[in-house]
């Protein structure tokens, strides 16, 4: 028998042992091999799972975590998998050692045994979901196709379902002083889908106890249908639906106004809506830059860096929507822009949040210069707010 599978075969053995003696133990796998293109790491630890002791895998992906269950018997066959077709590196962690295991693109494997530099402490509770503020079991997630009917996120809807999660965690952060007195009225501009818009009122409704009133309002026929039929089998009373553009939108005496990833000068005409209706608040996600690059006649000293594209075009989307805060600002909210999603899930993943306040003058100001500075003819934001 070579070396190295002896090496194998007592790694694994200490680990059927420590099973067998129900002593607490955590492995971690490490450094995938070349055909592992999905699996990350993968961490094992003990679990009690209904009275019983299992041992939990979570295999970690590039963008979200996996758990699997086994029980003592299953363990050594998905170890035999993991080392011969997936990782390089074991670390066996006890309470006073460490086993780490090293494989060789040869095939060669190694056993290294030291003491432990400081105790471990491994804990068997079973491994719980993280909270999230919109439960996975939620009906329209299926009806909207993100979900099972067993109320289970499909694979392909994870990098969604963290979008909706992060949206509604903004949302409901931003309207924590709204009182479940009155009607509180949203108008959600090209609700597509209607992803967010049925977590908001969900969240809204039935986490937050608020009474609302919600339209959303889409251009594509089949998209509002689905929409509205789902919120009838939901029993959402209060969430409606309508085929209209944002040009065609009425938001008098709309608290809130909405518009996520409207093209271009859209966000512009959304955001100066809702600022001549006196809404409270207002959130977009904007997409689409390109009314500041076509009156872009920059002459300072960026230009020799901004005679490149890419930079200019950039540079473009970041005046786009500072010039947007500002603007707010001027015209009495109090504003924030940030990336509200990693953009390893989606591009369109910076937001403006207005809420209303004081005028500003002197944001006014600083906008006009930001403007001369970069010789921006105009901003749309500003055409759509003293159009006649």
């Amino acid at each position: 028998m070579s070396e190295s599978l002896q090496n194998k075969i007592r790694f694994k053995d200490q680990v059927e042992t420590l099973m067998s003696m129900e002593t607490p133990f955590k492995i971690t796998f490490s450094k995938p091999r070349h055909q592992n293109k999905e699996v990350v790491n993968v961490y094992v630890k003990p679990a009690v799972i209904k009275g019983q002791l299992q041992y939990s895998f979570t295999f970690r992906h590039k963008h979200r975590d996996e758990v699997k269950n086994y029980v003592r018997q299953q363990v050594g066959d998905v170890i035999d998998n993991l080392l011969g077709n997936m990782f390089t590196i074991a670390t066996l962690f006890t309470s006073s050692e460490e086993w780490v295991l090293l494989q060789s693109k040869k095939g060669r494997a190694t056993l290294n045994i030291r003491k432990s530099l400081s105790p471990v402490v491994i804990d068997t509770a079973h491994d719980r979901q993280k909270a999230r503020p919109v439960p996975a079991g939620s009906g329209w997630l299926h009806a909207l196709g993100l979900a099972g009917e067993d109320g289970r996120i499909f694979d392909k809807s994870q990098d969604k379902y963290k979008q909706i999660n992060k949206y509604i965690e903004i949302i409901g952060g931003l309207l924590s002083d709204v009182s479940p007195e009155k009607i509180f009225q949203v108008a959600d501009m090209g609700s597509g889908k209607g992803y967010l818009t049925f977590a908001l009122y969900d969240h809204l409704v039935n986490i937050k106890k608020l009474r609302v009133k919600m339209t959303g309002y889409e251009l594509r026929d089949d998209l509002v249908g689905l929409c509205y039929n789902v919120a009838a089998r939901e029993g959402f009373v209060g969430l409606t639906f309508q085929q209209k553009s944002i040009e065609q939108t009425v938001v008098t005496g709309v608290d809130m106004v909405i518009a996520l990833h409207a093209c271009d000068i859209a966000t512009d005409m959304a955001i100066a809506r809702a600022v001549l209706a006196g809404s409270t608040y207002i959130v977009v996600s904007p997409c689409c830059h390109k009314q500041i690059r076509g009156v872009m006649r920059h002459d300072n000293v960026l230009s020799p860096i901004l005679k490149n594209g890419i930079l200019e075009e950039r540079q473009a989307e970041i005046l786009t929507d500072g010039l947007r805060a500002l603007i707010l600002e001027a015209h009495g909210y109090r504003t924030q822009v940030f990336e509200f999603i990693s953009n390893e899930h989606t591009g369109k993943n910076l937001m403006i949040t207005g809420v209303k306040a004081t005028p500003d003058p002197a944001a006014r100001k600083k906008a006009d210069e930001i403007m001369k500075f970069f010789g921006i003819e105009y901003h749309e934001l500003d055409r759509q707010l003293t159009k006649p």
